[in-house]
């Protein structure tokens, strides 16, 4: 974020992980939360969602949303109940295994009661039928995300919490699913999702899109963002194909530098490792008051025209987020971070300031100042995940890191990190131990005084 059909199976870890989300999951419901600490309900315990299905049909000029939602899963324990994340939509039907469940709400809980229970193991499938005017959630920093309402349409951006405004949902990082989504919308306007575009069909005044994402994606880089966009479709010379959707009132200013994408794709595959995907774009809304972009998988959702520095950020985070995920919000550095640094490299590679004079900067920045007020490796709170010194004190210490190693090994380490958790997930603690195993050295200290002290380290 920049603040200014397929069966899998559940990855050890992240099967460990949501097992053991809380008391509960060693009984027979599942959790109401994943566990994570800054969130606590969102996500759930109990399953693996492999799959979602979303059929959505949206009314632009009443702010309507209808939607069926068909989730594939695995349970990860013997489950008599289960929780869905889901706030505020209404739902009129819930079957499991194509079979009447009961259901109730709960805050932003859906809880599901199946006819039998699941066990352990078994696969499944949850349709829930829902409708009602979504509306966005509003975070611990004050800002909105979710299903935001445009003049034409609608902004769609889920992180942290916001998946659950327009879909049901296992809404935390550690779970991740392929995704098909059937959007209808009123003729003359555009829905735009993730992943690779199957196509469009109009009849009766309204047209449907059809969009597929077969790369495992955590719920909150879901979207289906609707307005009114002219649209640029091309394959680039490494076969990634391209869907840009721009609004008309933006278009000018953001043509120089959408221009640009196909170079700083290549650009980060050379210093990150293949690109993750098959798809890529850019998704430029006219959204003045949502104040943020955000890396909406494969294609990066920006509220308005974007600079070359946003796209670069963007662009990295299909690497450091989307293809690398979370599994925990405490270690949002290693997204917010490395995106960040991905902007000090381009610079400095492309006529700008070097990273070291970025990095200069910084450090002169009084004790006081806000960059130092918190550390990166575990902000506190919720409230801090998109704060200063995540961002800019983030890409700090991959600077630290890089002098301490020398360019060879650094860059070693930054492809063996997106080779090695390529559609899955990491912490920090893996990265450290990466960062030792591949330089030969010691740098639990480094990490240590630059991710996890607070206030300003002594210059090294």
């Amino acid at each position: 974020m920049r603040r200014e059909a397929v069966l899998a199976t559940v990855p050890v870890a992240v099967a460990a992980l949501l097992a053991a989300a809380g008391p509960a999951a060693a009984g027979t419901t599942g959790t109401s939360g994943a566990g994570d600490p800054y969130f606590p309900l969102s996500g759930n315990g109990g399953y693996h969602v492999a799959h979602y299905g979303l059929t959505l049909r949206y009314d632009t000029a009443t702010r309507h949303l209808d939607g069926k939602a068909v989730l594939t899963a695995r349970a990860t324990q013997r489950l008599t109940r289960f929780d869905l994340d889901l706030e505020g939509l209404k739902v009129t039907a819930v079957t499991v295994d194509r079979a009447e469940a009961s259901f109730r709400r709960s805050g932003q809980e859906l809880v599901v009661t199946p006819r039998h229970a699941l066990r352990a193991g078994h696969r499944f499938r949850v349709t829930v039928a829902y409708h009602g005017t979504p509306k966005p959630v509003t975070d611990p920093d004050g800002s909105t995300d979710g299903w935001i309402a445009t003049d034409d349409g609608a902004f769609v951006a889920g992180e942290p919490q916001g998946a659950m405004t327009w879909f049901p949902a296992n809404g935390h990082p550690a779970d991740k699913s392929a995704y098909d989504f059937t959007i209808t919308v009123p003729r003359g306007h555009t829905a735009v999702a993730n992943g690779t575009y199957l196509g469009r069909r109009t009849a009766h005044g309204r047209t449907t899109f059809r969009w597929r994402e077969r790369r495992p994606m955590a719920a909150y880089l879901a979207t289906a963002t609707v307005g009114r966009f002219e649209v640029e479709r091309y394959t680039t010379r490494d076969g990634i194909q391209v869907y840009n959707a721009v609004d008309p009132r933006e278009a000018r200013a953001a043509a120089p530098v959408l221009k640009k994408l196909p170079s700083v794709l290549a650009w980060e595959s050379r210093l990150f490792g293949p690109y993750p995907f098959r798809a890529a774009g850019s998704l430029v809304d006219h959204a003045p008051r949502v104040g943020y972009a955000l890396e909406t998988q494969t294609r990066p959702l920006y509220d308005s025209a974007p600079d070359l520095s946003t796209l670069v950020h963007e662009t990295a985070h299909q690497w450091f987020g989307d293809s690398v995920s979370l599994t925990a919000w405490k270690d949002i550095w290693l997204n917010e971070g490395f995106a960040t640094y991905a902007e000090w490299l381009y610079a400095e590679q492309h006529g700008g300031a070097g990273a070291q004079k970025t990095f200069d900067s910084l450090y002169a920045r009084p004790a006081g100042d806000e960059l130092w007020a918190y550390p990166p490796g575990d902000p506190g709170s919720g409230a801090r995940l998109f704060g200063a010194p995540v961002y800019a004190r983030g890409a700090m210490t991959l600077h630290v890191l890089r002098r301490a190693v020398g360019d060879r090994d650094f860059f070693r380490i930054l492809r063996a990190w997106t080779a090695g958790h390529r559609g899955g997930h990491g912490t920090t603690a893996q990265f450290v131990r990466l960062a030792e195993r591949t330089s030969g050295r010691h740098l639990a200290d480094l990490f240590r005084t630059w991710l996890y002290t607070k206030g300003r380290p002594h210059r090294a």
